[in-house]
């Protein structure tokens, strides 16, 4: 039964208050970046604009039946039995002489039979392998006391025949390596091996910068990853910095696990430069309990500090030709689960639109220029804050008219934050209430009582509700003021979809390849736009997302291959036809 709950309004209108409150779902959908118990960086004086909460470089590994995810400088680590619903494991993977910042940075992990194995990025060779038969506890125990690799950005695999590689490398000068591993002693044996290289001159999307055109730094080449599909071995990477919204991932094949290897065409395979929140590198690809594969992986912030980060988790897999993509369209948009075997190239996105992009906000106070509407912007580098993390702060978003309201998603800006590293013990609580005129309120979501750390938390609602204003009223903060990146509405509209775009065309520059001005003529009632590209009209699995503009200068091209581009226009009411597919030679 629908329970009733008493719902104070902190405003000054008068008002009659409906107290029926609303279930939440068992959520069977989740939206990116992840909402985990990010900690908060751990260096003192490493930041530009105040302390936040960041981590990278994860990878999801199936074990037992449950899914694990380690990221860098955690001290611990999470898994969940449904890639939803993810427990912390506080553990420090140290040794006393160990510096604290050296806490399982960019982390790899083996399985091996009935053992989960784990190590940490280092330079040296006295970092252990780690080892656990049962990681759903702190049980783990030294598998090697000192491993000979120093492997910073390490992946592990075990082939078909038992015989066990380690690849690492994290650089702007030197390529990814590989060697073999002993089964027995998990000791390096043979000479490693130098792997794959980047060449930016070639691919565009290589290059370094936040738009591919910093022409004074050497892209990195980082965060390798093996899996093995069809007897073929795909080593992936990350390029060009992990700041950039363009970071990516690629792969190269090979018929044997030390290469040699071949640059896959279709590449970046993880890329996603445009939405809400951006980047889709370093990261890692793995099964679910269903055999379908996903592709978790790094979602740039950066404004804070180069290095503020989240994590994001991407539908996966390889098409009948064997080729690796990653499907990131609508890429941090409420998604499906996963509930069965699913055909990962049709798109797992609900359809669920955002409902209150650049509409108006009203708000309980504002600091300085953290102004209201860059709550509703699309945009993660930018948050509005009220002055204080009180209890009397408030932020009320319209719609513009009744909608559909599907989900809710609650992005949280580290405004005035103190926190130091991993902290346990702290909460957000709020009550999240709708109405249809403004002044009579229902509560929808009442988290007053709550006692866990939801910096992106994201609410699937049992049922829609039909409303105009959504309202979230701060009851606690963990620390700093009350601050939103990103209050997020999702459903459906009462309006009509976009027509197809008109006008959509290709210019590829004949001296410079690698790049293109994409243009069109603006949909009247366009929210925004998604292009789709790819070499081969059949997989144009690669995708940009583009918000307030008509056109946009893409630098990720491969200099000698040709192109096929599609756009199709959105809005809260849906997504538009998708244009005829444009070859671009």
């Amino acid at each position: 039964m629908k329970s009733l709950q008493l719902f104070r309004l902190s405003i000054i209108v008068v008002c009659t208050v409906c107290i029926a409150g609303y279930s939440l779902a068992q959520q069977k959908t989740y939206c990116n970046p992840l909402n985990i118990d990010y900690g908060y960086c751990p260096i003192p004086n490493f930041t530009v604009n105040g302390e936040h909460r960041t981590t990278a470089d994860p990878v999801i590994t199936l074990f037992k039946g449950n899914y694990y995810l380690f990221s860098t400088n955690q001290w611990g680590y999470w898994w969940s039995p449904d890639m939803n619903d993810w427990k912390f494991v506080p553990r420090k993977f140290l040794k006393p002489w160990h510096n604290v910042y050296d806490e399982l940075c960019a982390p790899g992990t083996l399985v091996l039979g009935d053992t989960l194995i784990v190590y940490g990025s280092t330079h040296t060779t006295s970092f252990p392998l780690w080892m656990s038969i049962e990681p759903t506890r702190d049980t783990w125990t030294e598998a090697v006391d000192s491993f000979q690799v120093g492997a910073w950005d390490p992946a592990f695999l075990q082939d078909d025949d038992g015989r066990v590689y380690v690849y690492w490398g994290s650089s702007n000068l030197y390529p990814i390596y590989g060697q073999e591993m002993d089964r027995e002693t998990l000791q390096p044996i043979g000479e490693r091996k130098e792997l794959i290289r980047l060449h930016p001159d070639e691919h565009g999307w290589e290059r370094f910068g936040e738009h591919n055109d910093n022409t004074f730094l050497n892209p990195f080449i980082e965060g390798a990853w093996m899996n093995k599909h069809h007897g073929k071995y795909y080593l992936q990477y990350a390029a060009p910095g992990t700041e950039a919204s363009g970071y990516g991932d690629g792969v190269y094949v090979g018929d044997h696990p030390l290469g040699p290897f071949e640059y896959q065409l279709h590449n970046p395979f993880s890329y996603k430069p445009g939405g809400f929140i951006r980047g889709a590198g370093h990261g890692a690809t793995y099964q679910d309990t269903f055999g379908n594969w996903w592709h978790v992986a790094t979602m740039v912030i950066s404004v804070k500090n180069n290095f503020e980060r989240r994590i994001g988790m991407f539908p996966a897999g390889f098409d009948k030709d064997d080729v690796m993509y990653a499907n990131t369209a609508y890429g941090d948009y409420p998604h499906y689960l996963p509930s069965g075997v699913a055909d990962h190239r049709q798109s797992r996105f609900t359809g669920w639109m955002l409902l209150n992009y650049q509409k108006p906000v009203e708000v309980s106070s504002t600091l300085g220029g953290y102004a209201p509407n860059f709550a509703v912007d699309e945009n993660v580098k930018t948050y509005w804050s009220a002055k204080s993390g009180n209890k009397s702060e408030w932020i009320q978003s319209d719609l513009g008219e009744a909608s559909t309201v599907r989900a809710i998603q609650i992005n949280y800006a580290d405004q005035d934050a103190e926190f130091l590293g991993k902290q346990q013990g702290i909460y957000h609580q709020y009550i999240l209430s709708h109405s249809l005129d403004g002044k009579t309120w229902k509560v929808l979501v009442d988290k007053s009582k709550n006692t866990t750390d939801v910096p992106h938390d994201y609410i699937e609602l049992s049922q829609p509700v039909n409303a105009r204003y959504i309202r979230l009223e701060n009851v606690h903060m963990p620390t700093g003021k009350f601050a939103l990146s990103g209050l997020r509405v999702f459903g459906t509209g009462g309006g009509v979809k976009p027509d197809s775009v008109q006008n959509f065309i290709v210019l590829r520059g004949e001296s410079e390849r690698r790049n293109a001005w994409i243009k069109w003529r603006a949909v009247d009632n366009a929210q925004g736009y998604t292009i789709y590209f790819g070499i081969d009209p059949e997989k144009m699995y690669s995708n940009i997302l583009v918000y307030g503009s008509a056109d946009h200068n893409f630098k990720g091209m491969d200099k000698n291959l040709p192109y096929y581009f599609q756009i199709e226009a959105f809005n809260e009411n849906g997504i538009g036809p998708r244009t005829p597919v444009l070859n671009v030679k």
